[in-house]
């Protein structure tokens, strides 16, 4: 039983890794620094609980108020503060970032290590009884972590190739506040228990999986091209 409730935590989150890995076809990163970064991730679990602990304690505020504290601030602060400091200080000046799709791969194999640890908390130990939350957290809550991820790269690349100091600190501040406004939103229309809300999930969910994979999508064409260009120049 709990090995099966295990394979049923660790699938979704691996299948996406391997998609991502796969992705990067014309430079592709080495799998000791990627197994680091998601071992990294899922161990930012740790300083994650330990902040949004103390936090819950402070949530002061009633109704709908409490619930977007917990959505924006416990969650969505505090998580993707966590695994972009995973790729900020091990990664981002590694010699091995060296194309903007590079940021998406090591932001999303972060977020998916984080995925993991918390997928695995949900379904083999909190929710062993329920059979459906295995399945509802692989369809919607472990890709959307992956897809914070995509969003939280793609500005760390930004960054990490910006022209000056100043547009590096904007695109920095951006692969922090974004993702966690993107996060929030997410967890408030599933926390807020409100039929109306409720039903803006999936359209909300296609829509960060459609931009996401338009920024995903351009990246790889930029990686194609530096990879002829690259090509051509030896010859």
């Amino acid at each position: 039983m709990i090995t099966r409730l295990f394979i049923i935590a660790v699938t979704p989150a691996i299948s996406i890794a391997l998609a991502v890995y796969l992705s990067d076809r014309y430079d592709r990163e080495p799998i000791s620094l990627l197994f680091k970064t998601f071992a990294l991730g899922a161990l930012s679990v740790i300083p994650t609980a330990a902040v949004e602990t103390l936090l819950i304690r402070v949530n002061i505020f009633p109704g709908l108020l409490g619930v977007a504290f917990m959505a924006f601030i416990v969650a969505g602060l505090t998580e993707e503060f966590f695994k972009r400091a995973v790729v900020l200080k091990y990664i981002y000046n590694n010699r091995h970032f060296n194309e903007k799709l590079d940021g998406i791969v090591y932001a999303v194999f972060s977020a998916l290590g984080f995925a993991t640890v918390e997928n695995i908390m949900y379904v083999v130990f909190r929710f062993s009884n329920n059979p459906y939350v295995g399945l509802y957290r692989g369809v919607l809550s472990v890709p959307a972590h992956a897809i914070f991820g995509v969003t939280m790269g793609y500005y760390l690349s930004l960054a990490k190739f910006s022209l000056n100091d100043e547009e590096e600190k904007l695109y920095l501040r951006k692969s922090l506040f974004i993702p966690i406004i993107l996060h929030g939103i997410f967890n408030f229309i599933l926390m807020a228990n409100i039929p109306a809300l409720a039903s803006l999930l999936i359209p909300y969910v296609i829509y960060l999986w459609w931009t996401n994979q338009k920024k995903l999508n351009h990246y790889i064409n930029e990686s194609k091209k530096r990879h002829d260009r690259l090509n051509d120049d030896d010859i």
